[in-house]
């Protein structure tokens, strides 16, 4: 069963807020998927299938630095190995919508990624990154990655989330490479019409 995780902190203070946006992909896809959540320990979770492929969503209720507790409970508690996570992220290195898929490495500066990897101990897991784009020089980057989308990013963010839910749809039915053949490429987002 593949583990899907939406990266985010709880809170309606922070649900628009770039840091959430591997959050708002999932919450999305389980919309799509007719995937239904409920509270369990320490997160939100829902369980289904894709085809004849089972899925577990997972939206941690720990603030971002402490996503690891939630990882750990799914190894210990549900045997999910790190080769069944695919975990949905923000990214400050890519571009506004860009979308890049990986199948390990490191946290790259992420406070959550660094959690999971923290507590996983293996980098084996799949990434599907949401780029947000880099702050200007005179921002700080907690403010920056804790801040609403600009008017001009909401305006394509629908189409962001679309993408990042189809992305997501191939990694499960096809596997990573396949889905890093179609959606590693870099493509402007365009604002709903």
């Amino acid at each position: 069963m593949l583990c899907i995780i939406g990266l985010g902190n709880p809170g309606t203070q922070y649900s628009a807020t770039r840091h959430n946006v591997g959050r708002m992909v999932v919450e999305r896809f389980g919309e799509k998927q007719h995937i239904p959540f409920r509270q369990e320990t320490q997160a939100l979770q829902g369980v289904g299938a894709i085809d004849s492929h089972d899925i577990k969503l997972v939206l941690p209720q720990t603030w971002m630095n402490q996503t690891g507790v939630v990882i750990e409970d799914l190894f210990l508690r549900d045997e999910v190995l790190s080769r069944d996570l695919v975990v949905v992220h923000d990214d400050l290195d890519l571009s506004f919508g860009t979308l890049r898929i990986k199948t390990r490495g490191g946290a790259g500066g992420h406070n959550g990624i660094r959690s999971i990897l923290s507590y996983s101990k293996s980098d084996q897991f799949s990434r599907l990154k949401v780029g947000i784009g880099h702050p200007p020089s005179d921002t700080n980057v907690a403010d920056y990655v804790l801040s609403p989308f600009s008017s001009s990013e909401v305006a394509s963010l629908e189409a962001v989330l679309s993408r990042a839910v189809d992305a997501l749809e191939v990694l499960v039915l096809n596997g990573p490479e396949a889905a890093m053949n179609q959606f590693n490429i870099q493509q402007k987002p365009e604002a709903e019409a």
